[in-house]
């Protein structure tokens, strides 16, 4: 009996570290950017946006985010890195989510279905914004930044990828 428990339990370790994605509704979603989105053509596609919050609009039965999107990666985490926007587009979800929480500038996934385009003002230009009525808003936590520090033989001359003192040639004479 013992012996079957310790068979099973690499699985279950490895069953419980599976990562699952974790914004709903599943696909399959169609390859549509917001800014293609904006024309009005694929209204009812079903699609998965991220971005970076501009601004969130709680109402009596849901919630709004105003997104400035961006490409999302193998994770569905919206990618920083890029300096080029796909589009701004409102995430409609049901609801109350916080504004303090969901705050300016942090980073969201949201998966639904585009209902219709409403035109907004960004400071004086009139702007078209795909509206997405998506379930679960999936809020990615703030990526800390990572200190480096110094080995222990760090501008060490004589030290090795192995500690002092290193292999040659910088291993001292004495050696």
């Amino acid at each position: 009996m013992v012996k079957r428990l310790w068979m099973a339990l690499p699985a279950l370790l490895l069953a419980g570290g599976c990562a699952v994605n974790p914004v709903s509704p599943p696909g399959p979603y169609a390859a549509v950017t917001p800014q293609m989105a904006a024309a009005g053509t694929d209204t009812g596609s079903r699609v998965r946006w991220g971005g970076v919050i501009v601004d969130v609009h709680p109402e009596k039965a849901r919630t709004c985010f105003e997104v400035l999107g961006l490409p999302l990666d193998g994770d569905g985490r919206p990618e920083r890195e890029h300096s080029l926007s796909e589009g701004r587009f409102i995430a409609c979800s049901p609801g109350f989510y916080d504004p303090a929480l969901y705050a300016k500038g942090r980073e969201i996934t949201v998966a639904g279905d585009i209902t219709k385009v409403e035109t907004h003002h960004i400071g004086g230009y009139a702007y078209r914004f795909p509206v997405v009525d998506a379930g679960a808003p999936h809020l990615w936590p703030r990526e800390l930044p990572v200190r480096y520090l110094p080995g222990p033989c760090w501008n060490d001359p004589f030290c090795g990828p192995w500690g002092w003192p290193g292999p040659y040639p910088y291993a001292p004479w004495w050696r």
